[in-house]
């Protein structure tokens, strides 16, 4: 099995390895948008045989959980038309596991994430240097500011409340004329 996986590394493209690595960044970052935290990319290819990138998240209830893995399976086949090959989402494990071929992605509840340690566990492959990208208009992004616009003076306001006032009531129209 290790020779085979050993071949399979040699002979895999650049072009491959690159469009594994940008599935994991846009998986970490579709996790991000969802608020996910402690977000970890780790190359772990030659060291599994499973895959070549663990994405791994941290959600904090299980509301968070089913919103992460679903933001990251609708916009993979949105973005990228990819479905997983592979899913565990038991509910009660508080662990959904998603595998995408060279991709897989661990999505914990904290308390999860502490017991199994998988950066402890697979501690010998390099962690890869991630950080959000954001495009122009989305959530959390700088966005450029439209001037407000300006109330009118106070002096000017003043002056429409005194017209209003000084005005004399009108008379009413078809009242007899008082005549002495």
């Amino acid at each position: 099995m290790a020779k085979k996986v050993a071949e399979y590394i040699t002979t895999k493209s650049k072009e491959t390895q690159r469009a594994d690595e940008v599935i994991a960044f846009a998986v970490a970052t579709y996790a991000d948008d969802k608020k996910a935290e402690d977000i970890v990319i780790m190359n772990v290819e030659g060291i599994s045989p499973v895959a070549d990138y663990f994405v791994i998240c941290t959600a904090t209830s299980m509301p968070h959980l089913r919103a992460v893995r679903n933001e990251i399976k609708d916009r993979l086949w949105v973005e990228h038309k990819r479905h997983p090959i592979a899913v565990d989402e038991k509910a009660e494990s508080l662990w959904f596991i998603l595998h995408y071929g060279d991709v897989m992605v661990h999505i914990f509840h904290q308390d999860k994430r502490d017991f199994y340690a998988l950066e402890e566990l697979w501690g010998d492959a390099p962690r890869v240097p991630w950080t959000p990208v954001r495009a122009p208009g989305m959530l959390g992004a700088p966005v450029k500011k439209v001037a407000a616009k300006k109330a009118p003076a106070k002096k000017a306001a003043k002056k429409v409340v005194k017209k209003a006032a000084s005005k004399k009531p009108a008379a009413k129209k078809g009242a007899p004329k008082k005549v002495s």
